[in-house]
């Protein structure tokens, strides 16, 4: 018997077993191969004519739609009979019934409609984990509150592990999704797995992120502005500048219309580095202002750089033990993209190319934190705000740079409200006021309607606490640092103690609908904990290691909050026209 048709029930139906989504992914990932093995075979040699092309494409279930169209308008022209299913199916939609209503849709005219909305490649996922993880600009703020060794030796290390947990995140949507139950988002993982109470947690805990994440770009931006214009618009002006344009830029909707911008972001962001790094290397000089109104460094000192950890009147945050691990919170925050695996993984036509995307994009991003960060450290020294685009000497290039990370940021930022509104649309909306799909013409006019809301709702945030430093280090260890280490750790204990737990004769049975299991209870947990207890004993160990470093980064968030906002702190104000740099 199918289940319900009606996408969000079905989907989070809690009388669905284990087993049985892993019964029907097994089946997704044959039927994918198979459909990729002919895409592949009708589309030949790739050219850079079909690269570009495939950009601004819609998908490769939209296109095999429009060919199926176009086939049916020439047996029309010939007078030759056209086939019913292939007529009512226009657009990519499935009607709930076919021509006699008595009649059911089929499994394969509802996959049809189902998988019409994946249509990423691995090309496009690797363009977006790298324009969501590429946070370049607060690299040589890192090694400014560590040091050169334990910069290097802590990005990699760091690095590693976000790219184990992306490792895991893969995994488990691999075993669990179909398009019969389709994973669309981080909450939904932790429902197959512990529950509805933890997809709920997992699921405000994520929202939350995201909308922090744009506040934070929001306020990033609004600084660039507010450097451009050379202070002369109130900066609070520059925040609603930036609010304004992101609502504007917010209505596209799809992740493959965004992989031609990220694409864009991805080189701009190279572009943008290399000016720094020139400006760093010819000694152009440091713009002072901007260090000096927005960090506890008050004095013009000549470049100081150290191998180890700096001593504490050069550090520019918080002092002592906080002042260092703000600097592991910018780090965690460079690399925190896990969050939104699940939902690349949810629009890609083959999710089992993932880890070429993951992998591309890891190394990619480790490799330019530790060579641009060292570099620009070299030149720098202590004053090397996370935002470093702002200390850049002459004026001429210094503008130059904010141009272009502006832009990059715009697109980023997009890049996070349109996961982030999708999740509390799809979460809050549909689920609790049964709003209609985002697919639909009245979702659309929806999403339209409550795009602004959303990006009012970052700005006040991002008025609220006008300093970069303490407000991303807080985002970085209160959320991402969970969401990035922690979560997918105890997420990957739970998934092999279910997988490992089945006996002989168990399962689902796909005739009758009902799976068998033979005990239940801790006892089924115990016996799939031991059947790989190093890996298992691992992932719970980086479990806790992620729960007491977001206790410690949260902490020393808070400190150098209260020290920045204290005495001989930033110059900036909640809503106010001064600008923190």
């Amino acid at each position: 018997m199918i289940p319900r048709r009606d996408g969000v029930d079905a989907r989070l139906d809690p009388s669905v077993t284990f087993e049985e989504y892993v019964y029907w992914a097994k089946i997704e990932r044959a039927l994918e191969d198979e459909e990729n093995r002919q895409y592949v075979e009708e589309r030949g040699p790739l050219t850079i004519s079909k690269v570009v092309k495939g950009r601004f494409s819609k998908g490769v279930h939209v296109e095999n739609q429009q060919k199926r169209e176009r086939e049916e308008a020439e047996k029309a022209a010939q007078g030759l009979p056209i086939d019913e299913k292939s007529a009512d199916n226009k657009n990519g939609l499935v009607s709930s019934s076919a021509s006699n209503s008595s009649v059911a849709v089929s499994d394969e005219e509802w996959r049809t409609a189902s998988r019409a909305l994946r249509t990423a490649s691995w090309g496009t996922i690797f363009y977006l984990i790298t324009t969501d993880v590429l946070g370049w600009a607060s690299a040589p703020f890192v090694f400014a509150s560590v040091g050169y060794g334990p910069g290097v030796a802590l990005f990699i290390v760091f690095g590693a592990f976000a790219g184990f947990s992306g490792w895991i995140l893969w995994q488990v949507f691999l075993a669990l999704d179909s398009t019969r139950y389709p994973l669309v988002n981080f909450g939904d993982t932790y429902f197959r797995i512990y529950g509805p109470w933890a997809r709920h947690f997992v699921n405000v805990g994520q929202s939350l992120q995201l909308l922090l994440s744009v506040s934070v770009l929001i306020l990033g931006n609004g600084q660039t502005l507010s450097q451009l214009a050379d202070n002369k618009i109130c900066f609070v002006v520059c925040m609603v500048i930036m609010m304004v344009i992101g609502m504007v830029m917010g209505s596209i909707r799809s992740l493959q219309r965004l992989g031609w911008l990220t694409n864009a972001a991805v080189w701009l962001n190279i572009v943008d580095f290399i000016m720094i790094m020139v400006a760093a290397g010819a000694h152009y000089g440091i713009d002072y202002e901007a260090v000096i109104s927005s960090t506890l460094i008050q004095v013009k000192e000549p470049v100081k750089t150290f191998a180890g950890i700096p001593p504490n009147q050069y550090q520019m945050q918080a002092t002592g033990f906080a002042g260092r691990f703000t600097g592991v919170d910018q780090m965690v925050y460079s690399y925190g993209g896990a969050i939104l695996f699940i939902s690349f993984l949810a629009e890609m036509r083959r999710p089992w190319d993932f880890w070429k995307g993951l992998l591309c994009a890891q190394l990619f991003i480790c490799l330019v934190y530790i060579f641009f960060g060292a570099f620009v450290y070299s030149f720098y020294g202590q004053y090397s705000i996370s935002n470093i685009y702002n200390v850049v000497e002459p004026k001429g290039l210094q503008t130059a740079v904010n141009i272009v990370y502006f832009l990059t940021c715009i697109i980023a930022s997009i890049l996070y409200f349109n996961i982030g509104m999708k999740s509390v649309y799809q979460q809050v909306f549909m689920e609790i006021f049964h709003f209609p799909d985002i697919s639909t013409f009245r979702g659309r006019m929806l999403w339209y309607a409550l795009g602004p809301i959303y990006w009012v709702i970052a700005f006040v945030i991002a008025g609220a606490v006008p300093n970069l430093n303490g407000i991303s280090s807080m985002v970085g260890a209160l959320l991402i640092l969970n969401f990035t280490y922690t979560l997918p750790g105890v997420l990957y204990v739970g998934f092999r103690c279910q997988l490992d737990s089945a006996l002989p004769g168990e399962g689902y049975d796909p005739t009758t609908g009902v799976t068998v299991r033979h005990d239940g209870g801790w006892r089924r947990w115990s016996r799939g904990f031991k059947k790989h207890w190093a890996l298992n004993t691992f992932c719970t160990l980086y479990f806790l290691g992620g729960l007491a470093c977001s206790g410690m980064g949260s902490w020393a968030a808070v400190e150098s909050l209260i020290e920045v906002f204290g005495p001989g702190g930033t110059v900036a104000t909640s809503f106010g026209c001064a600008a923190p740099v």
